[in-house]
């Protein structure tokens, strides 16, 4: 017969599969804090030994990382998703800038979709209440705040989505944006006509997404991905005629 007899799992091995699954499902998010040793152990019930050993398992493996006088944290996994030899080499090309936009694009529409299929009563409540933030910090002349709440607002489609594979590859894409790999984000948010714009598109993909409507969902996420590709195609556009138009002057001033 295929059964075998069930053995007792130790505390530290429970304790390890319940941090697993929060970090799988995107719950800890890199860089965060863990609890005290005491407030932890307690709320999971367990010994602090146990939890220590847990500790231990998951440093081992590179999922959490301590730090002297702070604390435990979730390791930064987003940084390993790729190479830094692969990230100069995206910052180098505009090739790689609107694959990235294309790429965002597909998944972005697929995940908007999705939330409206899958998504609970909870998760919609969570992205209007973001996109509402949002609409307050438009009224702001510093765009800062606005368009922090952006990626707010698309990395909380992309969890409304529950699918872990696309969540996590979304982390990725958006750090590399944090740290201005592709473009920087607040320039698209200068002009006060794009910033309107873009909470016009945002709203779309809330009202279609509050409405349960996966296909407008969908269609308003692609086309608020056609619109960044448009403007970064029109700056990098001026920027080559910038560059042109300063080549002209210096020639003409050494003649």
């Amino acid at each position: 017969m295929p059964f075998q007899r069930i053995q007792p799992e130790k505390l530290s091995i429970s304790v390890v599969r319940q941090i697993e699954l929060l970090l799988l499902r995107g719950i800890l998010r890199p860089g965060e804090r863990l609890p005290a040793e005491r407030d932890l152990a307690e709320k999971l019930g367990v010994s602090r030994p146990s939890l220590r050993d847990a500790i231990a398992e998951l440093q081992a493996r590179g999922l959490l990382t301590a730090k002297a006088g702070a604390g435990v944290f979730v390791a930064d996994l987003l940084d390993s998703a790729f190479s830094d030899s692969l990230v100069r080499l995206f910052a180098d090309h505009d090739e790689a800038l609107f694959d990235y936009i294309s790429f965002r694009r597909d998944l972005e529409g697929m995940s908007a979709e999705r939330a409206a299929r899958f998504g609970s009563d909870m998760d919609l409540q969570v992205i209007d209440t973001i996109y509402k933030k949002m609409e307050t910090a438009h009224l702001k002349r510093d765009p800062t705040e606005e368009a922090r709440l952006d990626a707010e607002f698309h990395l909380s489609i992309v969890e409304a989505s529950h699918n872990i594979i696309m969540l996590h590859m979304m982390r990725a894409m958006f750090n590399l944006l944090h740290q201005g790999v592709f473009y920087n984000r607040q320039m698209i948010f200068k002009q006060r006509g794009t910033r309107d714009e873009l909470l016009a598109q945002h709203k779309s993909v809330n009202d279609a997404l509050q409405a349960r409507d996966p296909v407008q969902a969908r269609a308003a996420a692609e086309a608020h991905l056609d619109y960044v590709e448009t403007l970064m195609n029109d700056l990098k556009r001026s920027e080559r005629n910038e560059e042109i138009a300063r080549l002209r002057f210096e020639h003409a001033r050494a003649m």
